[in-house]
């Protein structure tokens, strides 16, 4: 999967974007407008879910790519489970 950065020097990338890159952003973007809607900093998430602020930021700026415990630690420290489901392709 691409970095954000990858994303954003590649013209054609909100065309070429995949279903997988389209939905991680569309949930690191939920999770992050839901911490600043509760008035929660990353350094008081990242204490509440064993991660520095430096991480928080890079999972919020797409710096990194997370893995799926590592969102799911984030959501978690919001109140949130992720779900993962299969569905036919």
């Amino acid at each position: 999967m691409r970095t954000w950065e990858d994303l954003k020097n590649d013209p054609s990338t909100f065309t070429n974007m995949s279903k997988e890159e389209e939905t991680l952003i569309d949930t690191l973007a939920f999770l992050h407008a839901t911490r600043i809607k509760m008035k929660i900093s990353q350094v008081e998430l990242g204490r509440k879910i064993g991660l520095t602020q430096p991480q928080i930021a890079r999972l919020e700026n797409l710096d990194v790519i997370p893995t799926f415990t590592t969102l799911g630690k984030y959501a978690a420290g919001l109140g949130f489970n992720l779900k993962l489901t299969v569905v036919p392709a």
